[in-house]
């Protein structure tokens, strides 16, 4: 794939995107339910079906318990090489983080939208290692990897920064050294950056680099007015590709801290996640054991 290729999204990103919006439309439709005072819930039509125990709740907790589970197939698919046959780790990493996209909507619909007792115990842990989850693709986004997965070299990310800023000049009509400078972020040093100073630099790239975007699809309207409807299609063209090659410079300036921080980011996210394994594996053993299901 040639730098700077836009990338069709996944089976399992689009599929993760449809079941999320069913999971959306089940919890709008109990809506009123789940608003309800808990005494007025047990007279409600609906309270045989949303409980956390009914049919709708409890099969709710039945896939929110199937897709934890197929979460922990990711770290074995990097852990076990012997694996590679069932995809590239980018892939899996898509794939984890696309089943896991609506899970606390799942959850939620499990717990009848109340969080306290044995309920609350899994549905936070599982929240804790959702949004620590989240925080983990930011970071991994952070580092410019190949189609594989596999990690860029310095070398590598300069020749695609080449590539795109050559592109972005033969597009636009500028000159590849006033495209460059104009799409040159932040030069400050990033070497020694501290956990949140690091985060808040991460941030502070996104922003500029829109700005940056901006700047850039301004100027190359100035010069060139839009007089067909292909020039439009063009245009958003030129500015995708600005947006992947300032990408790359910021990452790649920021590259050490980022794996200084992704190494700390592992450390910490593992023992959450046997944490909340274990806590809803509790949860569990606490609704089988008191019979509190209705197919059981």
């Amino acid at each position: 794939m040639r730098p700077g290729a836009r990338r069709a999204p996944g089976v399992a990103t689009v599929g993760a995107a449809v079941f999320t919006l069913i999971v959306a439309g089940l919890n709008l439709f109990g809506a009123r339910y789940y608003l309800e005072p808990r005494a007025e819930q047990v007279r409600d039509p609906l309270h045989a079906w949303l409980k956390p125990s009914g049919y709708l709740g409890q099969s709710a907790g039945i896939v929110a318990l199937a897709i934890f589970l197929f979460l922990w197939l990711y770290p074995l698919r990097k852990k076990f090489r012997w694996l590679a046959f069932t995809g590239s780790i980018s892939k899996w990493l898509d794939v984890h983080a696309a089943s896991a996209l609506g899970l606390p909507l799942v959850v939620a619909m499990h717990a009848a939208w109340r969080f306290g007792g044995v309920i609350g115990l899994g549905f936070w842990s599982m929240m804790v290692v959702w949004a620590s989850g989240i925080v983990g693709r930011y970071l991994y986004s952070r580092i410019p990897r190949s189609q594989a997965g596999v990690e860029l070299t310095i070398e590598e990310i300069g020749e695609q920064r080449q590539a795109l800023l050559e592109e972005i000049a033969q597009r636009s009509g500028l000159d590849a050294a006033a495209v460059e400078a104009a799409l040159d972020p932040d030069p400050t040093p990033t070497e020694g950056l501290g956990l949140w100073p690091t985060f808040r630099r991460m941030l502070s790239d996104d922003l500029r680099r829109r700005s940056a975007a901006r700047t850039l699809r301004r100027e190359i309207q100035r010069r060139r007015p839009l007089q067909r409807r292909g020039d439009m299609a063009a245009l958003k063209e030129v500015v995708r590709l600005a947006n992947r090659e300032m990408a790359l410079t910021q990452q790649s300036r920021m590259l050490g801290a980022t794996q200084n921080i992704l190494r700390f980011w592992h450390v910490a996210h593992r023992p959450l996640a046997i944490t909340a394994l274990v806590a809803v594996l509790i949860h569990v053993a606490v609704v089988v054991s008191v019979g509190a299901t209705w197919f059981w």
